[in-house]
């Protein structure tokens, strides 16, 4: 085995570990592309379901509201996976820790939002309902990875 002579070397070949590739076919044509470590997490492919409902419903919102709580609704939902890609590529567990956090803690204010937004009359019930079931799936996901990642915290006494 090689060794690693700087901490700038180290992390580039994490960064390379990290990093597969993946054929796409488009048009009868194989164009090669990285794929990144933080696609293969399904909380990161769920987050981005969700983008995509929100968005959706954010589009029922009257005019009035495109730059008031539909702006702060859009905000909040991409930071749900934007934070998670940025943790995992973090070099520490407790800083991933702290994105999977914040990611949560974005994905609470976006359902605070949509329930606003259900009391403001902006959205139906089934619309809120929807949207909940999707954000606890996302739930679900980012709790299993925070404990995924606690569990390799060193154990104080």
């Amino acid at each position: 085995m090689r060794r690693i002579r700087n901490f700038f070397e180290w992390y580039w070949m994490e960064i390379k570990k990290n990093i597969t590739f993946a054929k796409i076919f488009v048009n009868k044509t194989i164009i090669i592309m990285k794929a990144y470590s933080f696609e293969n997490l399904e909380v990161w492919k769920e987050s981005r379901q969700l983008v995509a409902m929100v968005y959706d419903v954010q589009k029922l919102f009257p005019d009035t509201e495109k730059f008031g709580l539909g702006s702060q609704l859009r905000r909040a939902v991409i930071s749900v996976p934007s934070n998670l890609v940025e943790g995992n590529y973090r070099t520490s567990t407790k800083e991933q820790l702290h994105f999977i956090e914040m990611a949560f803690s974005s994905l609470m204010e976006v359902y605070c939002q949509l329930i606003l937004a259900y009391d403001l009359k902006f959205i139906s019930l089934e619309r809120l309902k929807e949207c909940k079931t999707k954000i606890d799936s996302v739930r679900k996901l980012l709790n299993g990875l925070r404990f995924k990642k606690l569990s390799l915290l060193p154990k104080t006494s």
